[in-house]
């Protein structure tokens, strides 16, 4: 009996027992599970979120990373890759859109209305912010630009402004500075390798050029631009001038002497010295005629007629804009098109 009863004690402890422990164990488990739940949930969310930023980026450019450019007027920093761009110069225009870029905002072109033939398609709907020398600031601002890219000779003393408005980029000069300025509003924009791209495939184009044309490169080249009331001839150290001089082509005595690398402005009586094998003239023609004027006068007049160029049908008539004023990396393409067909090299 009594043996009975301890047995009936120890039976409903372990019943107990056995109760607080399956009690404990449902417990644990349910923490358990709540806890790995939590971070099983958590963890699909986190790789989701991981992987939207992975696409982002790679569809943004990185739009959380900053890069510090350095540039004529200090450093500015970037933040990933601008969307909304104003461009203050004609060749920077060019600039953006060969790398597929479309300006928000630009200067107008010195010659056109408001933009050069060449990129006027692709220019459609671009708000003009007034001239290289003269931007618009209130207009720029209202943009709402997220970077804006100018040139220190011509805006310097508003980049303060400009910068308050919007980091901004500003090259150093524009004289012969096309290649220099194009690499800087390529990284900019975050589009280097982009950028070295498209001068890599220009580079080429220059080097099949060269070696095509053979022994036409010994010829001599000058350039003479037409304005309103005076006459110039470029030199080694403009836009046109610094392609001859990647093409290897041979200038004449009044280049290979003058004390400006730049530009000479002429009297009539000079112009024998801006003869050569093959001579390239264009006229910088704003609409009132005068440029037109004269190129009549000049064109007509003896000196010009006994030209060796002239006589031996070497003169080219060719743009104005495309050899001399926009001054960007679509111009010297087409530029490199144009003598292609003068020198009847194939391309």
């Amino acid at each position: 009996m009594f043996a009975h009863k301890i047995s009936h004690k120890l039976s409903h402890t372990f019943k107990i027992a056995a109760l607080f422990m399956a009690l404990f164990l449902v417990l644990t488990a349910c923490g358990s599970k709540d806890s790995a739940g939590g971070g099983n949930s958590s963890a699909p969310a986190n790789n989701a979120s991981a992987d939207n930023a992975s696409a982002g980026n790679a569809s943004d450019g990185n739009d959380d990373q900053v890069r510090i450019v350095k540039h004529a007027m200090g450093e500015t920093e970037i933040k990933g890759t601008p969307q909304k761009v104003v461009i203050l110069t004609n060749e920077g225009t060019e600039a953006l859109l060969a790398l597929g870029v479309k300006p928000v905002g630009a200067v107008r072109s010195w010659t056109g209305d408001p933009w050069y033939d060449h990129i006027k398609d692709e220019m459609e709907g671009v708000t003009v912010v007034g001239e290289e020398s003269q931007p618009n600031l209130e207009l720029i601002a209202g943009l709402q630009p997220d970077l804006i890219i100018g040139n220190k000779m011509r805006q310097e003393k508003v980049y303060e402004q400009l910068n308050g408005i919007a980091p901004t980029v500003m090259a150093e000069d524009l004289r012969g500075e096309w290649k220099i300025n194009f690499k800087l509003y390529a990284e900019a924009l975050g589009k280097s390798a982009e950028g070295d791209e498209l001068m890599a495939a220009f580079d080429a184009r220059v080097e099949d050029f060269k070696t095509k044309a053979g022994g036409k490169l010994d010829e001599t080249v000058s350039v003479v631009r037409f304005m309103a009331g005076k006459t110039r001839v470029y030199h080694t150290n403009s836009f046109s001038g610094i392609i001859f001089d990647q093409l290897g082509l041979a200038r004449n005595d009044m280049t290979k002497n003058a004390k400006d690398n730049f530009v000479d402005e002429i009297t009539k009586e000079r112009l024998p010295e801006a003869d050569a094998d093959r001579l390239f003239y264009f006229t910088y023609e704003t609409g009132d005629d005068k440029a037109s004027e004269t190129e009549k006068e000049w064109t007509n007049d003896p000196l010009w007629q006994n030209l060796s160029a002239v006589k031996n049908g070497h003169a080219y008539k060719v743009s104005d804009a495309i050899w001399n004023t926009a001054g960007g990396i679509k111009a010297a393409n087409l530029m490199l098109d144009e003598l292609y067909e003068i020198y009847e090299v194939q391309q």
